[in-house]
């Protein structure tokens, strides 16, 4: 696949560690300008500094993203760091409380949709009228095969990325007759902090249940979306399944992040 991204710039949340990070380097390496996104400085550095050491073009921000003013804020940042224009987005950053529902707090619940559903639809709102005015763009959700089934103590997380693959449909309907492309990948489980920290028993399960039967590298993820965030996917319909997987054991309430 040759993807050429020159004179593109992306927003990349949650870029300085697993899927957005590789996704940040690989979108890099097409020749985009990438923003970088995250909450810790050193990671963010590290990031920046891989892709320039690559001669690619970097910009990072540290921000808390979780409510209206941040994604708006992000937005505004953005567009001035990519010298006015954000032509690629990708919905990256997420957090999960995985655990029994009667376990979780209002806090956890507010958290999780406010990072996982809040936070994109704005930065969509934000961002997508100006690329329709364009005529070009591409916006890149990044779910969970957990949203097209439930699974027990993964209701929060679960029911946030489903929210998050409806809007990429409508987002379609919306700004694809104007030139933005809007799509979302569901990965299984992938090797990133977010597993590391899960039981391995629960891990093995939920990798039986991917087309591969195994944990995906985050690199892996990272090419699907440079794909759909280039014009290579510009006649591409993905197919929606589902599947009906074995009950799991329920995990232990514990806070899983990926940014």
């Amino acid at each position: 696949m040759s993807v050429d991204l020159k004179d593109r710039t992306a927003l990349v949340t949650g870029s300085t560690s697993g899927i957005g990070r590789a996704t940040a380097i690989a979108l890099a390496a097409r020749g985009a300008h990438v923003l970088v996104v995250g909450r810790n400085a050193q990671r963010a550095e590290r990031v920046v500094a891989e892709i320039e050491g690559s001669g690619g073009k970097a910009s990072f921000t540290l921000t808390t993203l979780g409510d209206l003013e941040s994604a708006q804020d992000l937005a505004r940042w953005a567009t001035e760091a990519g010298d006015g224009h954000v032509d690629i987005l990708v919905n990256n950053a997420g957090v999960a409380f995985l655990g029994p529902s009667d376990a979780a707090t209002e806090a956890e619940f507010d958290e999780t949709f406010g990072l996982n559903v809040k936070v994109p639809f704005f930065l969509v709102a934000a961002l997508a009228p100006a690329m329709a005015e364009r005529g070009w763009g591409s916006i890149v959700n990044v779910s969970t095969m957990v949203a097209s089934f439930g699974q027990a103590g993964m209701a929060m997380y679960g029911a946030s990325r489903a929210g998050l693959e409806l809007l990429t449909k409508a987002w379609a309907a919306e700004y694809g007759p104007r030139g933005v492309r809007v799509n979302a990948v569901a990965p299984g489980p992938t090797r990133t902090r977010m597993t590391e920290g899960l039981p391995d028993e629960m891990v093995n399960q939920l990798a039986a249940l991917a087309p591969a039967g195994r944990l995906a590298e985050p690199e892996e993820l990272a090419s699907a979306i440079v794909f759909l965030a280039s014009d290579s996917s510009t006649e591409h319909r993905p197919p929606m399944t589902q599947q009906e997987p074995p009950n799991l054991n329920k995990p232990t309430q514990e806070e899983r992040e990926y940014r």
